[in-house]
């Protein structure tokens, strides 16, 4: 089968993951399509082709490359010729994110056409960095709080999936019957690294929040340290019961931990930001090492325990009531409404805010119940696009569709949805279809999961064992409606 850009189409979803993307890509892209050659003048050639069908360089803010992409912010989105674009052989696809105009080309060609581009449009090479920066002056509101929280959230995921996969193990070794072995050295060690990143889960969360706000790092851990420390009542192992003291003559403090908890400390870090950055402003120079940290961990520690983490507490349990109602009262309803709008969401980019709403729900409840929905959503665009690969009569969409079809399994959706569904249109409705009535099952049968960030096959890992089996037959529900609708519907080829 001919490489037509299948593998730059599936890298998209390492964006997030930059260190994954070049080692990945560079292995896939050799062993599969043994590389990219072009001959050194057309790089000239196809640098003006892209310039053209962007809206020339006068179109152009800033430019940028990464392992596979060119990464544009653009003035007017609306000059953009899409369509042309995608025909030139050495495009492999395009898309909006955050802000950034991006072009997927492919290893050890890329920079050769950014070379060329930004030598012919006159403009000066940058860093992603700045690029991105660049970017986020184009997002609305909506999108900068989104892309806030996503920039926060997604760097820990890792340590959360890794915490959910071994409490699915314990969980498994639980419904086999091994509970006899729970006081032996390896279980309770298991038992401890399952546990860990969900008792010191403020640390992790302010940490990558102090990078984002712009504040001291360590000062922010220290803060965090503070709200878990261990003469506070550990709300993760310990409930909610829990006795308070009288702070300032005023105000009822609980004596409670943080431990599992987001939003108290998000919010805290935040404010600790303007703390350090407003305090550096009027200290001398010459005390700033000893007075700002003093100053900035006396305020925040209090404001902390005995202002804001307990009114975000209560702001985070109405969260997790309010949705925790909704589908225990809503049910099969909510199921549907969930399940069937959570792929257009994928596409503003919105949804990896999700994971602290998520990341709540495990700290209030145990139990991840909105992630099984989104894992139905996300498998389902994978049975609408092994649809449009038998529907399709385009070789190149062919070529596409199936790898595409198949990287959904192991929650890869992005090759499926931008590369070929949201092409086609139908593909994409028909996916809405197989999502809403997999996330309706998966409600129904009260699945519910232990982490955040990972779905289709791997997701069983993470699934309670009492719900893997439901979460799997959700899967083939999902899939299999996606399929069919999408093949009652057809395509239509002038639409790609």
């Amino acid at each position: 089968m001919k490489c037509v850009g299948t593998l730059p189409l599936l890298m998209r979803y390492m964006g997030t993951l930059p260190q994954h993307e070049s080692l990945l890509y560079q292995i896939l892209i050799k062993k599969f399509c043994g590389g990219i050659k072009m001959k050194s003048n057309n790089y000239y050639e196809a640098a003006q082709d892209i310039l053209k069908y962007i809206g020339g360089p006068d179109n152009i803010t800033s430019a940028a490359h990464g392992a596979t992409r060119l990464r544009l912010v653009l003035k007017d989105q609306k000059l953009v010729n899409k369509e042309e674009l995608e025909k030139l052989d050495i495009v492999k696809g395009v898309f909006l994110n955050g802000g950034q105009f991006q072009i997927i080309i492919g290893q050890g060609t890329v920079n050769k056409v950014y070379a060329e581009l930004t030598n012919i449009a006159g403009i000066k090479e940058m860093s992603t960095a700045e690029v991105k920066q660049e970017a986020s002056k184009n997002l609305n509101a909506i999108q900068k709080l989104a892309k806030l929280l996503s920039d926060i959230f997604v760097p820990i995921i890792p340590a959360i999936v890794a915490a959910g996969l071994l409490m699915g193990l314990l969980g498994l070794a639980g419904k086999f019957g091994l509970e006899e072995y729970s006081g032996t050295w390896w279980w309770m060690m298991l038992d401890m690294f399952s546990s860990a990143a969900f008792n010191f889960l403020p640390i992790l969360v302010a940490i990558s929040a102090a990078k984002v706000f712009g504040c001291n790092t360590f000062l922010a851990a220290t803060v965090a340290g503070i709200m878990i420390h261990p003469s506070l009542q550990n709300a993760w192992t310990q409930g909610t019961g829990y006795e308070t003291i009288k702070v300032l003559g005023m105000i009822d403090m609980p004596l409670l931990g943080y431990q599992g908890t987001v939003l108290p400390i998000l919010l805290v870090i935040f404010v600790m930001s303007y703390i350090e950055k407003g305090t550096r402003k009027i200290v001398p120079e010459i005390l700033d090492i000893l007075l700002t940290p003093l100053i900035t961990v006396l305020l925040t520690g209090f404001l902390a325990l005995a202002v804001i983490g307990p009114a975000a507490n209560v702001i985070g349990a109405g969260i997790s009531t309010f949705l925790t109602f909704a589908i225990d009262k809503l049910g099969i309803i909510a199921g549907l409404l969930f399940g069937g709008a959570y792929s257009s969401i994928v596409i503003t980019g919105i949804h990896h805010s999700f994971h602290a709403v998520e990341l709540n729900l495990l700290a209030e409840t145990g139990v991840n119940t909105l992630l099984p929905i989104w894992a139905m959503a996300n498998v389902a665009q994978g049975g609408a696009c092994f649809a449009a690969f038998l529907l399709t009569k385009n070789k190149k969409m062919k070529a596409i569709a199936l790898p595409s079809a198949i990287s959904t399994l192991f929650g890869i959706t992005e090759a499926a949805i931008f590369g070929v569904n949201l092409r086609y249109k139908t593909p994409f409705i028909g996916a809405a279809i197989g999502g809403a009535v997999g996330g309706a099952y998966v409600v129904a049968m009260k699945v519910g999961m232990t982490a955040v960030g990972v779905t289709g096959i791997p997701g069983i890992a993470i699934t309670n064992s009492t719900s893997m089996f439901n979460y799997i037959i959700g899967m083939v529900i999902a899939i299999a409606v996606a399929f069919v609708a999408t093949m009652m519907m057809g395509v239509k080829e002038e639409a790609a």
